[in-house]
């Protein structure tokens, strides 16, 4: 009964950080398993500590509405594409290689990203450019808010 209160807390702790994922399909049918990011908790953290991104792995960043989202790349250990999406899932821009930050980069000096979308979808970068992702393109996959 001792470690019942630890062992809670880490379950608890791990399931807050449970992501789902869901395929989103490239122009090129190309498919990326994108973790969604789906709670402010998320959306904060985003890709921040990841060492490797996998050309096959993203993550996906639903939003309320479609408005203005801005994506600060502190901590964010490897480059990216963002993609930025319209209500419809037509491409509205792409800004391509985004470069990552360390944990010692000052904030001065860390990349962030702008765009207008409904969703954003975070890849590997160049992989937008592979699979042609380009503005006025149409990605494939279901979200249910």
């Amino acid at each position: 009964m001792k470690y019942f209160f630890p062992v809670f807390l880490l379950l608890t702790l791990v399931g807050c950080t449970s992501y789902k994922t869901v395929p989103v399909t490239l122009p090129d049918g190309f498919t990326v398993q994108a973790r969604v990011a789906d709670t402010p908790q998320k959306q904060q953290r985003g890709l921040m500590f990841v060492k490797h991104l996998p050309e096959n792995e993203g993550m996906l960043f639903p939003f309320e509405e479609e408005t203005d989202q801005l994506f600060w790349m502190k901590n964010t250990l490897v480059d990216l594409d963002i993609v930025y999406l319209g209500a419809d899932k037509r491409v509205i821009l792409v800004d391509p290689q985004v470069p990552h930050s360390y944990t010692y980069t000052p904030d001065s000096e860390v990349a962030y990203s702008a765009g207008y979308g409904k969703y954003v979808l975070e890849l590997a970068a160049k992989t937008a450019q592979r699979h042609g992702v380009t503005q006025g393109a149409e990605l494939r996959f279901t979200w249910n808010e």
